[in-house]
């Protein structure tokens, strides 16, 4: 399931001409007891969570959503009591009439309530609909385009205490508990209106703009909590902890807590990566670290600097192999050792996420090969680094090996994942999907597909990427017409 230094410069020059022409006073930070006190706009919070070549963007999202979260959890690890205040600004050049919410919970076996909402501190009443996933906000009046809204709410959360359902995102099992999704997310609004739909269980359930996050985690004390983010203040009172993240730009936030994490480190260029995992697993935990370590030096040089400070790996009980976050992977506990034949290749696809869905974000349930197939294409690339040509032979094997579980029929790629059936999005998303590019890749020539990639990659930083905006870019570097491998690869 889930870009150079160049672009990054560049947008140091276009920050320092903004400032130039449009000087603005430098809002005070926030007291250092109180993160939440942090004015909406002020970014200086988020900065040590980015390579230093990153941060430029900071100054780039000033519509982004900036939420302001609080996590209570309960002893039992299956309830969860929460608040939330979220800064919502209208991005579009429509006004909007309503803002949406969706509760993923209410589709992942948990419960998540939200018994009120206060829009600018006047409250309102909530309308629920979707199976309670889709929470709709009615506004008194329509918010113009560039105008924000401040909206507040407290929920609570039941944890399901079972991984069946979407491969157990959402879950307390085998003492970790899995925090995805576990707050109200605003949904993504473009050219359709609001995106909103019951996601199926074999595919990511978000589509996710970019936003900003400071969350506050009362848990137990003898927990090890990893979230997305950076910690910027913990403090402990009797059996509990109480400990603060910021985290942005990212698509989400997500927090993982268990008693029995065993923590390793090692450095990937400015990144430190950490793997999180109980000591029975601790020489396979080595071998996944070194294994992410190269593939963020890899992809960092193939696509863009990878922009975030820390990138944090956790082992959980997940029946999907890895599941990406950003900066943060989940990996099933179950392939975690060193004779694993799952391992590498897992590690490489979740960490080709981090560029592929979240730097460069897509819509996961309309067009999923956007994140998926170009993972797996990145993964096709790792190996073929690592090990030469033996490692390419080997990985596109397994690609084509997965297409040809429905007989390598040549469904088109970019569908919905709701479009799929069976065999059909594992073998043609994740396989066929994957072979695509390295058919682009020779079609275009190694050094101008490579050029693209970059190119892609730059463009659609921190934004959503689509079908067309890359085939646009692919046909500049080329000077050719990309319209016939795309008909007979891509397009339903």
């Amino acid at each position: 399931m889930k870009r150079i230094a160049a672009f990054f410069i560049l947008l140091g020059f276009v920050q320092l001409a903004c400032n130039a022409l449009f000087p603005t006073a430098t809002p005070a930070p926030a007291p250092a007891d109180d993160p939440f006190a942090t004015p909406w706009d002020a970014r200086e919070i988020y900065e040590e969570g980015l390579v230093p070549s990153s941060r430029a963007v900071l100054a780039e999202l000033p519509d982004a959503s900036v939420y302001h979260l609080q996590f209570e959890l309960e002893s039992d690890m299956l309830h969860l009591n929460g608040s939330e205040e979220v800064r919502y600004t209208n991005a579009e050049d429509v006004p909007l009439e309503q803002v949406r919410f969706r509760l993923f919970p209410n589709l992942l076996g948990g419960e998540m309530h939200v018994p009120e909402v206060r829009v600018d501190g006047k409250p309102i009443v909530p309308n629920y609909s979707m199976n309670d996933s889709l929470l709709t906000v009615p506004l008194a009046a329509p918010l113009e385009p560039g105008q924000s809204v401040t909206l507040a709410m407290d929920f609570t959360l039941t944890v399901p205490d079972t991984v069946e359902l979407n491969y157990g995102v959402l879950a307390y099992a085998e003492g970790v508990l899995a925090l995805a999704h576990a707050y109200p997310m605003i949904a993504v609004y473009n050219e359709e209106g609001w995106n909103a739909e019951v996601p199926p269980q074999s595919g990511d359930v978000t589509f996710a703009d970019m936003s900003f996050f400071i969350v506050k985690v009362t848990a137990p004390k003898d927990l090890t909590l990893v979230a997305v983010g950076r910690e910027i203040a913990r403090t402990e009172s009797g059996s509990t902890q109480t400990v603060t993240y910021a985290a942005g730009p990212v698509r989400d936030f997500y927090l993982a807590a268990s008693d029995d994490y065993e923590l390793i480190t090692k450095q990937a260029g400015e990144t430190t990566v950490r793997f999180y995992a109980p000591r029975s697993v601790q020489s396979g935990a080595r071998f996944g670290l070194d294994s992410a370590v190269l593939s963020v030096e890899d992809f960092s040089q193939r696509y863009a600097v990878f922009p975030y400070s820390e990138l944090d790996f956790v082992s959980t009980p997940t029946l999907a192999l890895g599941i990406e976050y950003p900066a943060m992977i989940a990996i099933t506990d179950r392939i975690i050792s060193p004779d694993s034949q799952n391992l590498e290749g897992v590690v490489a696809h979740e960490v080709a996420h981090q560029w592929f869905y979240n730097l460069v974000g897509n819509d996961q349930l309309d067009h999923p090969w956007l994140d998926e197939s170009l993972a797996q294409f990145a993964t096709l690339q790792y190996f073929s680094d690592q090990y030469g040509k033996a490692g390419y032979n080997g990985f596109r094997q397994s690609l084509e090996q997965r297409w040809q579980r429905v007989g390598s029929v040549p469904i088109p790629i970019d569908q919905p994942v709701a479009s799929f059936t069976g065999q059909e999005y594992g073998a043609i998303v994740y396989g066929r999907g994957g072979l695509f590019f390295d058919e682009l890749r020779v079609q275009m020539g190694a050094a101008v597909f490579d050029a693209f990639m970059r190119d892609y990659t730059a463009a659609f930083a921190w934004d959503i990427a689509t079908t067309e905006g890359m085939k646009s870019i692919a046909e500049k570097h080329c000077d050719c017409d990309l319209t016939p491998i795309f008909q007979e690869w891509i397009y339903p």
